[in-house]
């Protein structure tokens, strides 16, 4: 089998353009499982409502008793009054079980999507984490799988019993008197005339400006509020003040041209489904009826109490249907996760032999198709610092990424030990590398869990060692409870004591090797050199790679390689490429009289001592 045989990892491209059919699409795909308790649902919510229009139909036939010539007929008024009081015990009941039924349902739903969720984010690329927003997940997570809950539990029961009960009630009153019947639907007639002045072109683009002027407004508040301690230190409150002003402005006129679009429709809407209206219809229609001598004065009764309910569809329209959509793109994002291909993981393992590592014609690109590496040869000897320097974006981050398989290559291979990443089980690829990287994420657990995380039963001593080898023992010490305290609960560490003990993480870990984007880039040049000290005292036998950032992690290092535009344009050790004079000695040079400006660059270069 040869590298380009073996399966990539691929991202899953953007929903088509018809959104509401895909999310219908997604909807039924993913809850095809639970049809048949879906349908029960269903069913209990369309028997309590058909049951429902008992007591309304009791109402209407005591009525026609009770105002027909003659003596009351007794018996019959108790038969109507017990058949209405059943109709409504029956409506209770059923509709109370299928509410109880569907929120079982909706929990169980809910619980398997979070629970295949969690089972399917295990399993994706990581780096596929890193090209999504924290924020997106948590939505996910949480919010749309949340926006299932109407979808099962109550939209679709209360949709179809909104039509059931109507058709019920249609041929009732068609059995009496189907020229009444016909003036009773004229206000849902008038209503169903309206719906399509609401999806012109014009209303359509309204919306979509209406959308756009909230997306527009909920930006700048949070850009504001995020940013109001820089932007007062650099007095450019006025300025964020203004394009938040200007933000709500835009907003104003968006929405008043929207309302003025929508109102008149809308509002005739509410006017022909509203109860005074129905009432006055079937009121002008039955009394013509009734004068003409072709329709009883009881038989307006019933028109009169059921006329009301015909207009439940299209009043359902404008809610239930809303819900379903929503809910249908929420299960549609969700779905979208849950057919992220995890990477392949090897029928038989292979174990490495070493852990020297090796890029071969090494090509990648993101979904995008834009090639971010580009024919990367390397090899990193064990005992061996490599250091990768290159300006922002030359695809440092990306390649070291490739080492602990948060992607795959899309060309070449990775080697561990001879052995293709792709043909190295998982578990055995995480005890042989370690990473730190400067986005540090710790657990809310203590801070000796977080020290522990990949030895779980590692001893108080190991975690100590680790955390004196980092340099952070002494601030654990002095933390309310020590190595017993919690992060975010009584252990508040800035960014630089975290990025410490996420690489007392790694140092305890002990793999062989140990991948670092910067593990010091917060940290005091004190700390940073007590650091690199540990590092170097630990590095006999590891395999490291490094992003460095600053010059003296360059200058420890034994080989440096020099990235521009995803190739490798340099290396060698330090000495060799600044007697070269090429683009290291200039890229060396450059940062150098950054530092001595006591200017940062523009790839981040922290500022410290360059003497050596």
């Amino acid at each position: 089998m040869t590298t380009a045989d073996l399966p990539r990892a691929r991202e899953q491209s953007a929903p088509p353009p018809d959104a509401d059919a895909v999310a219908g699409r997604n909807a039924r795909e993913l809850l095809r499982p639970y049809v048949r308790r879906f349908a029960v649902v269903v069913i209990l919510q369309v028997i309590g409502a058909v049951a429902g229009l008992a007591p309304l139909l009791a109402v209407v036939e005591l009525g026609r008793t009770l105002l027909a010539p003659g003596p009351v007929d007794h018996g019959h008024v108790r038969i109507v009054v017990v058949a209405g009081a059943v109709g409504m015990f029956v409506r209770l009941l059923f509709t109370a079980a299928s509410s109880g039924i569907g929120h079982i349902l909706d929990g169980q739903v809910q619980l398997t999507l979070r629970r295949r969720l969690a089972v399917r984010l295990g399993r994706v690329p990581i780096g596929w984490f890193s090209r999504r927003r924290t924020g997106e997940l948590t939505k996910l997570v949480g919010e749309d799988v949340s926006a299932v809950h109407p979808f099962i539990a109550h939209t679709p029961g209360e949709l179809v019993s909104a039509f059931v009960v109507p058709l019920v009630s249609l041929v009732y009153l068609f059995a009496i008197d189907w020229r009444l019947t016909l003036i009773t639907l004229i206000p849902v007639v008038l209503a169903m005339a309206m719906v399509p002045l609401m999806m012109t072109p014009a209303r359509k683009r309204e919306q979509s400006e209406f959308d756009a002027a909230m997306g527009h407004i909920a930006s700048s508040v949070v850009e504001f509020v995020q940013g109001i301690s820089v932007v007062k230190a650099f007095g450019g409150s006025g300025r964020a003040h203004r394009r938040f002003l200007t933000a709500a402005d835009d907003f104003v006129d968006i929405f008043h041209r929207w309302v003025r679009g929508i109102s008149a429709i809308a509002a005739g809407m509410q006017l022909v489904l509203s109860p005074p209206f129905v009432l006055l219809v079937v009121l002008i229609g039955g009394t013509s009826l009734i004068t003409g001598g072709g329709l009883a004065p009881t038989d307006l009764l019933p028109f009169l109490l059921l006329g009301l309910g015909l207009t439940a569809p299209v009043s359902a329209l404008g809610h239930g249907f809303d819900e379903l959509r929503a809910a249908g793109r929420a299960v549609g994002r969700i779905r979208d996760v849950l057919t992220v291909r995890s990477l392949p993981e090897p029928a038989h393992p292979v174990a490495p032999q070493g852990h020297r590592v090796e890029l071969r014609d090494v090509r990648f690109s993101y979904e995008d198709g834009r090639e971010v590496l580009r024919g990367i040869d390397l090899v990193l000897e064990p005992g061996t610092v490599t250091a990768l320097v290159g300006p922002s974006g030359s695809g440092k981050s990306t390649l070291v990424q490739l080492l602990p398989r948060f992607f795959d290559p899309t060309q070449g291979s990775v080697a561990l030990g001879g052995v293709d990443l792709r043909e190295l089980g998982s578990r055995q690829l995480y005890r042989m590398v370690s990473f730190v990287f400067q986005d540090v994420c710790l657990l809310r657990a203590s801070i000796a869990d977080n020290i522990a995380l990949a030895v779980p039963d590692a001893g108080p001593d190991a975690v100590e060692r680790a955390a004196r080898l980092a340099c952070v023992h002494d601030r654990i010490l002095e933390l309310p409870r020590g190595y017993a305290s919690v992060i975010g609960e009584d252990a508040g560490l800035s960014g630089g004591e975290a990025q410490r003990i996420s690489l007392a993480r790694a140092l305890l870990a002990d793999s062989p090797v140990l991948v670092l984007d910067e593990a010091t880039a917060f940290a005091d040049p004190q700390t940073e050199q007590a650091v690199r000290q540990a590092l170097a005292t630990l590095g006999h036998d590891r395999t490291i790679l490094v992003i460095a950032h600053r010059l003296e992690t360059v200058a420890d290092a034994d080989t440096v390689v020099m990235l521009e535009d995803g190739a490798v344009v340099e290396r060698g050790t330090p000495a060799e490429l600044l007697a070269r004079n090429g683009r290291f000695a200039a890229f060396w040079q450059s940062h150098r009289t950054a530092t001595d400006d006591g200017t940062e660059t523009h790839d981040g270069l922290p500022r410290g001592d360059e003497s050596r």
